[in-house]
C-alpha cells in the first residue's frame, strides 16, 4: 500500500512540478516511446546478461514481496515459539517419538498445527535438520551452533541476491540514460541545418533520455531494491528464533527459558510480550 503511494506521490511531484512551473509535456511523451525502449531494453538486457537464472526466475516474486512487506509478524512468532517448544519438550521426553515429526513434518500433528510455517521450507527444513543432528549425538552446541551459523549465511547470501541485482540495475541506469542521451544528440547533430525551433525539440528530446536514466534510477528502481532488502532481512530474523531456541536447548536449559530465549531473539517490531508467549502455551497445552 505504502510502496504504491509512494510511486504515485513521486510521479504527482516530478510532474506535476515540471508542469506547474511551465514545462510542456508533449516534449517528453513524443521522446518517452524511443527513450524508455533504448534505456529499459538495455537495462533489461544487462539484467538477463549478468544474472543467474534462479537470480531471475526471484525477481517477479521479490518485487511482489517488496510491496507486500514482511511475510512473519508478532503471531507467526508466537506460533514458532509454540512449534519449538513442543518440539523441544518431545525430544527430551521420547526421541523416537520426535524422529517421525522431524522425517516428515508435512505428516506431522505438531509441524501441521502451524501451516504458516510448514509452508516455508526454509523454516521447517532449519528446523528438522538441526533436531536431526542432535538425535545423531552432533549434539556439541557450539558446533551445531557454527554449522547453524554458515547455514544462514549462505540462505541469507541467496536470500539478497535479488535485491543487490536490481541495485545493480539502478547504478547502470544514469549511464544507460546518457547513452540514450547522446544518441539524440548524434541525431540532432546530424539535422544541423534544421530551424532553432525543430533542433530545441530534437535537443529536449534527446535530454529526455538522461532524465528518464535519472529518474527510474533514484526514483523507483533503487527504493524498490532498498524495500526488498528490507523485507528480506525482516524475514531472515525469522531464522534468527530458531537459532536462538535450539542452541538454548541443546545447551539443555529448561524448555521455557529456551523459548524466552527466541522471544528475545525477535526484532522489536514483531517480539511478541512475555504475557503474550505465556499465554499461548498455556492454550496449547489446554488444547494438548
Amino acid at each position: 500500500m505504502f510502496g504504491l503511494v509512494g510511486i504515485a506521490l513521486t510521479f504527482a511531484m516530478v510532474f506535476g512540478g515540471y508542469i506547474l512551473a511551465g514545462g510542456k509535456m508533449a516534449v517528453i511523451t513524443h521522446s518517452l516511446p524511443f527513450e524508455m525502449m533504448m534505456i529499459g531494453g538495455a537495462a533489461v538486457g544487462s539484467y538477463l546478461l549478468s544474472n543467474d537464472g534462479a537470480t531471475l526466475k526471484h525477481t517477479l516474486p521479490g518485487l511482489i514481496r517488496a510491496f507486500k512487506g514482511a511475510r512473519w509478524h508478532e503471531a507467526d512468532n508466537t506460533q514458532l515459539l509454540c512449534l519449538l517448544f513442543q518440539l523441544l519438550r518431545l525430544a527430551r521426553s521420547n526421541p523416537v517419538e520426535l524422529e517421525e515429526h522431524i522425517e516428515n513434518p508435512h505428516s506431522s500433528a505438531i509441524f501441521g498445527a502451524y501451516p504458516r510455517i510448514l509452508a516455508d521450507e526454509g523454516a521447517v527444513t532449519l528446523i528438522a535438520d538441526t533436531l536431526r543432528s542432535a538425535s545423531l549425538n552432533y549434539d556439541d552446541p557450539y558446533q551445531v551452533e557454527d554449522m547453524l551459523t554458515r547455514r544462514m549465511a549462505l540462505m541469507k547470501d541467496e536470500a539478497m541476491h535479488v535485491p543487490h541485482a536490481l541495485q545493480n540495475m539502478a547504478d547502470a541506469l544514469p549511464a544507460l540514460g546518457i547513452v540514450a542521451a547522446v544518441l539524440g544528440v548524434i541525431k540532432t547533430m546530424g539535422s544541423i541545418d534544421q530551424p532553432p525551433a525543430v533542433l530545441g525539440g530534437m535537443i529536449g528530446g534527446a535530454l529526455v533520455g538522461t532524465f528518464l536514466g535519472v529518474f527510474l534510477a533514484y526514483g523507483l528502481v533503487a527504493p524498490l531494491a532498498q524495500r526488498l532488502s528490507a523485507v528480506e532481512r525482516q524475514d531472515m530474523a525469522f531464522h534468527d528464533v530458531i537459532k536462538a531456541v535450539l542452541i538454548a536447548g541443546l545447551h539443555q536449559h529448561a524448555t521455557n527459558l529456551c523459548v524466552e530465549v527466541g522471544r528475545q531473539a525477535a526484532p522489536d517490531h514483531v517480539r511478541p510480550s512475555f504475557v503474550e508467549v505465556e499465554n499461548a502455551l498455556r492454550e496449547m497445552k489446554k488444547a494438548a
